[in-house]
């Protein structure tokens, strides 16, 4: 399967922005789909994880702020992310898992840009 993200763009703090992320094929047996980031001179990071029977995982720094849901119809993951700060600045990637034994699927990375 690929991935292919978009969304990403210049938004001032506070803003909100929405990423999109679209398979190549069926994405009902992926098991998690879901949203990293890397900043300059950072290591990758989780965002916000969702898996098929619902349960999700946010990393600290964006809970309440960010909402990440699938759409197995479409095969797409979403991530809504609300309250945008200077330190949300990063190349978003999407990623799927089809279960704990398979490799990452990585798709391209979107910027987003927190800035005034």
């Amino acid at each position: 399967v690929q991935l292919q993200a978009s969304g990403g763009g210049l938004v001032q703090p506070g803003g909100s922005l929405t990423l999109s992320c679209t398979a190549s094929r069926n994405t009902f047996p992926i098991n998690v789909m879901g949203w990293y980031r890397q900043a300059p001179g950072k290591e990758r990071e989780l965002v916000a994880t969702a898996e098929n029977r619902g349960r999700k995982n946010y990393a600290d720094s964006v809970k309440g702020r960010f909402t990440v849901y699938r759409d197995n119809a479409k095969a797409a993951v979403y991530l809504q992310m609300n309250s945008l700060r200077p330190e949300d600045t990063a190349v978003y990637v999407c990623n799927a898992k089809y279960n704990s034994r398979s490799p990452d699927i990585w798709g391209q990375g979107t910027q987003v840009t927190v800035s005034s």
